[in-house]
C-alpha cells in the first residue's frame, strides 16, 4: 500500500490531504474538511490537469502581448506543449476577453482564450 500526502487547492481551506492507494486505485482520502478535497485528492493522484496562464504576441496592437489561458484544465504532461504552441502564436488586435486565440493547444482539444482586452492602433 502507497500513500502520498497533498495540500489541497480546491478550496482556501489548504487542507493537508492522505491518500491511501493500492496498485494505482485510491482506496482512500483523508484529512478533507469538504468535498472539494476528496474530489482534488483522488484527480491528482490519477490524473493532474492544471490550467495554463501566459501571453501571446500580438499584431497591430496597444499592448505588444495579449494575456491568456487555457478555457479548461489540461493534463500536466502537456502542459511545455501547450506552451511551445503558445510561444509560437501570434494574433492581430482587436481581441476581446474570451476570443479563442489556440483553437486545440497541442492536440489536447482545450481552446486557449484571451483574459484581456487589446485595441487595434492604426
Amino acid at each position: 500500500m502507497e500513500q502520498r500526502h497533498l495540500t489541497c487547492i480546491g478550496c482556501p481551506m489548504g487542507c493537508q490531504l492522505t491518500v491511501e492507494m493500492d496498485k494505482g486505485e485510491v482506496l482512500s482520502v483523508s484529512g478533507n474538511t469538504c468535498k472539494r478535497g476528496d474530489i482534488y485528492a483522488r484527480k491528482e493522484v490519477t490524473n493532474p490537469t492544471r490550467i495554463v496562464t501566459s501571453t501571446i504576441a500580438v499584431k497591430e496592437g496597444d499592448k505588444e502581448r495579449v494575456s491568456c489561458k487555457t478555457a479548461n484544465d489540461i493534463p500536466k504532461d502537456k502542459i511545455f506543449a501547450v506552451m511551445q504552441d503558445i510561444n509560437h502564436a501570434v494574433c492581430k488586435a482587436p481581441i476581446s476577453i474570451g476570443d479563442v486565440l489556440i483553437e486545440d493547444a497541442a492536440g489536447t482539444g482545450v481552446a486557449v482564450i484571451a483574459t484581456r482586452d487589446i485595441r487595434k492602433i492604426s
